[in-house]
């Protein structure tokens, strides 16, 4: 199998993969690619890299059957993964997602199936800078706290024995495009990439375009940066609020859990907000919203039997002495 010529990129990545611990020696991956320049650079620079690490490595690819050419785009990659003596698993979608959030909900189910039916133990994604750039803005725009600005961590789990890895975060889409150029990877180029109906071409091509032209050359990288640096703040605040949930939380009956107001009232609002978040996640088995998280950080201090409208179904929040419980409102008699 012929390997490309050494680049300063393969290097970077090398020290990043050892430094952040991002995979181990021996390590069984499977690489997402959709045929693109950065799914092709990354799995390019992994299997160069595979000598030095003895991985066992292998190809993916999810055809989500957007584009006429799926088929083809699909037919492109197995063509690498065997020119590459890499195993290539193919997957195309019973029905069109639509949208990309269905997509991805889609194409990640997917990609674990394969790993945990094949022995795979991580799989890597060709996500960038550029991504969490795109990204950062993106949540940005919608109103998203902390926690919404800092994802596309370079690791998480997706079951008990698998990890999602994307190593290519300090890496920008601009590096990828020149990389496969001077590699001569044969880039499939995706035109919806070229939709501005979906908001994130529209960051891509227009809203960052004109920040890096009218504010500052540098805006991707230094976005990227900000990512990271809210990656690190927000796992040691979730830390601290998980810690603080414990302490606070308590229970009457079967029926009945709640906080302890004394206990979170010494901390942070803060952590009062994020331990209130984790609370309801919990008991509720939903996302609260940023409004009905306040409605119960506002029960901290307000007076004895204040109580909220209902968060789920009939599931209400209510002071009681030192504790804000979580209760089911009485049904009338003509309910």
């Amino acid at each position: 199998m012929s390997r490309s010529l050494w680049t300063a990129l393969h290097d970077r990545l090398h020290q990043t993969i050892r430094q952040r611990a991002l995979f181990a020696p021996h390590q069984a991956i499977l690489i997402a690619v959709s045929g693109g320049q950065d799914s092709l650079c990354l799995a390019r620079i992994l299997v160069d890299l595979q000598p030095k690490w003895n991985w066992k490595l292998a190809i993916a690819h999810c055809d989500h059957r957007w584009r006429p050419d799926s088929q083809a785009t699909a037919d492109h990659v197995a063509a690498l993964a065997i020119a590459w003596n890499l195993p290539i698993y193919r997957e195309v979608a019973e029905s069109i997602p639509k949208s990309e959030a269905e997509a991805r909900v889609w194409r990640y189910d997917v990609l674990s199936a394969i790993a945990q039916a094949e022995g795979y133990s991580a799989i890597a994604t060709g996500h960038t800078a550029s991504d969490r750039a795109e990204t950062l803005l993106f949540n940005l725009i919608r109103g998203s706290g902390a926690d919404g600005l800092q994802a596309l961590g370079w690791k998480r789990l997706l079951g008990s024995t698998l990890g999602l890895v994307r190593p290519l975060l300090e890496t920008t889409r601009t590096e990828t495009g020149k990389f496969c150029q001077a590699a001569e990877l044969p880039v499939w180029d995706d035109a919806t990439n070229q939709d501005l109906r979906y908001a994130r071409n529209r960051i891509r091509h227009e809203v960052l375009p004109y920040l890096e032209t009218h504010f500052n050359p540098q805006t991707e990288r230094h976005l990227a940066h900000t990512m990271e640096l809210l990656s690190a703040d927000v796992e040691h605040l979730e830390q601290q609020a998980a810690a603080l949930r414990e302490q606070a939380m308590g229970d009457r009956s079967l029926e009945a859990i709640g906080l302890n107001r004394r206990i979170l009232g010494q901390a942070s609002l803060a952590l009062q907000r994020r331990a209130v978040r984790q609370f309801l996640q919990q008991t509720l088995q939903f996302s609260p919203n940023f409004a009905q998280v306040e409605k119960v950080v506002s029960l901290i201090s307000a007076p004895n039997r204040t109580r909220t409208d209902p968060f789920l179904k009939r599931a209400i929040a209510e002071v009681d002495g030192d504790w804000i419980w979580i209760n089911d409102l009485p049904r009338s008699p003509h309910s």
